[in-house]
């Protein structure tokens, strides 16, 4: 994994994030695969996929709050980040729209006939796409997603999910591991705590409480892990009562809540799922965005799935404290401790 400034920092410091953040708010040999992650300042996780023939290298947003497989199409404006069709003589298109099918390759595993989106590109060359690793619930247009095209492959019907935590904004590096059928073993605790999915659509499950300083909440939840969520996001009740219980404060240009960057003694967030505890210290739910003023972004947001889906979103914040395994085989997940060599 790379690291380089987040596109929301940047975006916040020419002062253009409040008008674009709604952009992201979107003969067979057994195998595992291991694919290096791209860190973009604990606030973005990318990786590198291959589409036609010859293979042309893509840097997607790996998702599991999605089931599709979508990247941008090259243009006359836009020739870098992006599948240039003309030039793999492998591509098929599969019907009316956007929708063709190609090679697709990820962490050395291969798909000969990967169904997926071409879509016209805009401003955020960082991402060339998405790589949804959802359930086919969510899927749409019959689209088979690319795990399930993947799982004949693998070792065993599972991957795994390590970010890291880079501190310094300057440092460069491995941001991050996805190990396609197998269980990371070397940057993950072995000490693995298992739920039962709720639900075969998003990667859901219950949480039986909430805690955060002097506000909790006992009333069981349901949540999901999603990669492609850089923060952790809960209904409009739930945030305000977290920020009131940490003292932060609302930025309106940005649209965010802060912090100062040396405050002291914050209380950890407490998830209490399948029985256990997990703890998310302020050194993973405050990050340095350089909003100014000596203040820091605390990484939560609203959201309302309208009342038909989960309440809470655990985003990347949740997924650097703790790595996710999402077993698609036992339609479970699990998490254990993440190992980081930096706090």
């Amino acid at each position: 994994m790379t690291r380089t400034p987040s596109l929301r920092a940047k975006m916040i410091n020419e002062g253009t994030w409040a008008a674009n953040k709604n952009h992201f708010k979107k003969t067979r040999v057994l195998a595992t695969g291991n694919s290096t992650v791209s860190d973009y300042y604990d606030d973005m996780y990318l990786i590198n996929i291959n589409l036609g023939t010859p293979p042309q290298t893509i840097v997607v947003m790996p998702s599991t709050g999605s089931a599709h497989l979508w990247v941008y199409t090259c243009n006359d404006n836009y020739k870098q980040n992006c599948f240039n069709s003309s030039q793999s003589s492998t591509l098929n298109a599969t019907r009316s729209g956007n929708y063709v099918r190609d090679v697709f390759s990820v962490a050395g595993l291969t798909y000969k006939t990967q169904e997926f989106d071409l879509t016209i590109p805009n401003s955020f060359s960082q991402i060339g796409g998405i790589l949804g690793l959802g359930w086919p619930g969510i899927a749409t247009g019959n689209v088979t997603p690319p795990m399930q095209n993947l799982l004949p492959q693998l070792d065993k019907p599972l991957f795994s999910v390590w970010f890291d935590r880079k501190v310094k904004i300057s440092q460069g590096g491995s941001g991050g591991l996805i190990t396609f059928g197998a269980i990371d073993s070397q940057n993950c605790d072995s000490n693995i705590n298992y739920v039962k999915l709720s639900s075969l659509t998003y990667w859901q499950f219950s949480v039986s409480s909430v805690q955060v300083g002097s506000y909790t909440n006992n009333k069981p939840v349901q949540a999901i892990s999603d990669t492609g969520t850089s923060w952790i996001g809960a209904s409009s009740a739930d945030v305000n009562a977290i920020i009131k219980a940490i003292n932060a404060q609302y930025d309106a240009v940005n649209q965010l809540y802060y912090v100062s960057c040396t405050q002291t003694g914050l209380p950890d967030w407490v998830f209490t799922i399948g029985g256990k505890q997990y703890n998310i210290p302020s050194a993973e739910y405050v990050i340095d965005l350089e909003l100014g003023n000596g203040n820091c972004a605390v990484t939560i947001f609203e959201f309302d799935f309208g009342g038909f889906g989960p309440s809470w979103i655990l985003g990347d914040t949740f997924i650097r404290t703790y790595c996710n395994f999402y077993d698609i085989g036992n339609q479970q997940i699990g998490f254990s401790k993440a190992h980081h060599t930096e706090v």
